[in-house]
């Protein structure tokens, strides 16, 4: 089914290691929304070169911090000279480079410094092609997120608040850090009140079941709600799933000493599961493998086609 997106809106829709690329064309310049990983920086900005068709990328908008987001911005302003606006909250661990409030180093994932020129908030009004659109706050899976909302054509862009099938992390709740999860299950029924008929993802085709994607999310919220740990195991295998889509590859006998290694794996291990490192790292292995998101090839483990 072919969705209602305006004429000109492309969705440059990408893995799970880069964010989706959504660019708004205006005449002769264009603004684009998160910029993908900075190990597929090339590509990003191969697929954006592509997708201007000889316009000028005026301006970056980030709908958050994480490595996934903001990965693409040095390369692309180092290209094309263009502005980059983040969220307000973020501002200052840009500008200092904050690699432990960007989740960099305790995740164990990279980026690239860049400059960012302007900041939105909550309540901000912007206009995309024409098109008018709102900043609303979207905290849980990155407390400082904002999602960007065009009443006149009912279009959401949800960054990783919401998903077709669930929502990004909660790196807050599981690290202890801030109340993450009923910051998510209030932002989702903040966007529940919404009248949406597509919903932009940072990951995935965009999709009209807003609904359905509702439920989903809520039924998921209140199963974290009831099983912190089951939260946690989520959280593990859902980042070092992204790490290994970098990584590419992976030596079986070197896992348990790589999640102790990343804070990010040892700490919520420490905090919620309590589990030795060969006992975790056995533990990942098997789920994973049993899923069929990573595979063994030989002593090496691997993304599997369907990774995350």
């Amino acid at each position: 089914m072919k969705l209602p997106l305006p004429g000109r809106v492309r969705v440059l829709e990408r893995g799970w290691l880069s964010s989706n690329n959504i660019l708004f064309l205006e005449g002769s310049r264009a603004t684009l929304i998160d910029s993908g990983y900075v190990g597929e920086a090339a590509q990003t900005l191969e697929r954006v070169r592509e997708a201007l068709a000889g316009r000028q990328l005026q301006r970056i908008i980030n709908t958050h911090s994480h490595s996934d987001h903001i990965g693409g911005n040095a390369a692309l302003q180092r290209a094309f000279g263009c502005r980059i606006t983040v969220p307000a909250g973020i501002a200052g661990a840009i500008l200092a480079w904050d690699e432990d409030f960007l989740m960099l180093k305790p995740s164990g994932q990279r980026g690239e410094r860049f400059r960012h020129d302007a900041t939105v908030q909550a309540g901000d009004e912007f206009e995309l092609a024409g098109l008018l659109w709102r900043a609303l706050p979207a905290p849980g899976h990155d407390m400082e997120a904002l999602v960007f909302y065009c009443e006149s054509r009912r279009l959401l862009i949800s960054g990783d608040a919401l998903w077709r099938n669930g929502f990004g992390i909660q790196f807050a709740e599981v690290m202890g850090q801030a109340a993450g999860l009923a910051a998510t299950r209030a932002t989702l029924e903040a966007i529940g009140r919404l009248a949406v008929d597509v919903v932009i993802p940072g990951h995935g085709a965009p999709f009209a079941e807003f609904d359905d994607a509702m439920e989903n999310a809520m039924k998921r919220v209140a199963a974290f709600e009831e099983d912190p740990s089951r939260m946690a195991r989520n959280a593990l295998k859902a980042c070092f799933t992204f790490n290994l889509l970098e990584l590419r590859r992976l030596r079986r006998d070197a896992l348990a000493g790589y999640l102790s290694g990343i804070p990010f794996f040892r700490d919520v291990n420490a905090r919620l599961l309590r589990r030795s490192p060969e006992a975790l790292a056995d533990w990942l292995l098997e789920d994973l493998v049993r899923a069929r998101v990573v595979a063994l090839h030989g002593e090496d483990i691997v993304p599997a086609q369907n990774a995350l």
